[in-house]
């Protein structure tokens, strides 16, 4: 078999056309308001919020200062202790440690890959404060589960939304479950600003919090009422999310067109699983995970360096783990005892390219590819 004579990525942007981009640049130029919350930043916040159905949106520069202000906006306690995945993203661990927060590891479910509900509540102390689960790779955590632990320790409860774009559960919007949820607008992902994110939370008290914290503190001219930092999506962002929000639904019709394939070519291959939605749930069509079993002839890193040779790269999200860091790989929580289905999980977890632009055809090769391996 040939290799790809153009590398073919786990993902690929999407793109507003560039006359379009140019309308929305001739329109700021014109203003000369490129940042502090200008039209486009006021006009995205309100689309945004109808498309998610939330109550409140605010848009951020990134997605982890995003998810930074949300723990610092729900006053935990200083030192206190976080219980949180190690199956995710660094900026996970990295807010609640930005925070003076202590991250608690919790292992993960083997179907959804995201955290394990039913183990939450034996990694709690008298310093817990907050839960921070991640829905991960579009698969959302056991949310009713989760509520009633943190209703019933009086916890709080932040949501790590970057794979859930769009996601709905029985027709509720995912951003509406727990005290806040932080959704990315990272470049990888379905939705895009280019860079940015935003939270989403019920609470009117926090609107004004979150404000502080977004913008250094600064009310007015003469008034700085809290010490806060830089969070404020520029106006160029802006623009990009209001023209993406226009795509993103084809976007998503033309990925449900590449799973098809994959599945159709995969679920016929042993040793692969595929993990799969709940029937309740939207699918945000962020990832295409697969799991090699053990009783494929190759190990995942194996598989992952064959596709190399053809010039196909995928990704081994989530590896290493969290709690493999040097920062945090000395906490108890961290230990392998403590985390077997994650520590197993890291090594046979592989996200394959998946975008509306990747061919059905370039879909069947990278899966015959995988499938010669057995």
């Amino acid at each position: 078999m040939e290799r790809f004579p153009n590398p073919i990525y786990v993902a690929s942007p999407l793109l507003p056309s560039l006359d379009d981009i140019q309308g929305e640049l001739t329109e700021i130029w014109g203003t000369k308001w490129l940042t502090n919350m200008g039209v486009k930043h006021r006009q995205l916040e309100a689309c945004l919020k109808n498309e998610l159905k939330v109550q409140n949106v605010s848009i951020f520069n990134n997605g982890a200062i995003a998810l930074l202000t949300a723990l610092k906006a729900l006053d935990l306690p200083i030192g206190s202790e976080v219980i949180t995945t190690p199956f995710t993203f660094a900026a996970t661990p990295h807010c609640i440690s930005w925070n003076n927060l202590k991250p608690v590891f919790c292992d993960i479910e083997p179907d959804t890959l995201t955290i394990d509900a039913h183990r939450i509540k034996n990694l709690i102390t008298p310093n817990t404060s907050a839960i921070l689960p991640v829905h991960v790779y579009g698969f959302p955590c056991n949310v009713d589960e989760i509520q009633k632990i943190a209703e019933e320790y009086s916890l709080k409860v932040v949501f790590d939304g970057a794979h859930v774009f769009s996601t709905e559960i029985d027709g509720r919007g995912i951003g509406t479950f727990g005290d806040i949820t932080m959704f990315s607008f990272h470049a990888t992902k379905l939705y895009n600003t280019a860079e940015g994110g935003c939270l989403t939370y019920g609470d009117d008290g926090l609107v004004d919090k979150i404000y502080n914290l977004r913008n250094f503190g600064i009310r007015n001219e003469e008034k700085v009422a809290d010490i806060g930092i830089n969070g404020k999506m520029n106006e160029i962002q802006a623009a990009i999310g209001l023209l993406n929000l226009k795509l993103f639904r084809e976007e998503q019709t033309k990925r449900m067109a590449v799973r098809a394939r994959y599945y159709e070519n995969l679920d016929r291959v042993a040793g692969i699983r595929i993990p799969r939605l709940r029937t309740d749930v939207t699918d945000s069509c962020q990832y295409l995970p697969i799991v090699i079993e053990n009783s494929f002839p190759v190990t995942r890193n194996a598989l992952y360096n064959i596709l190399k040779k053809y010039n196909v790269f995928a990704r081994k999200y989530f590896y290493p783990l969290c709690s493999d860091y040097e920062p945090y790989k000395a906490l108890p929580s961290s230990s392998r005892e403590n985390l077997p289905v994650a520590n197993d999980l890291k090594n046979k977890v592989l996200c394959l390219p998946f975008y509306g632009s990747l061919e059905l055809q370039e879909v069947d090769i990278i899966c015959k590819i995988i499938a010669e391996n057995v």
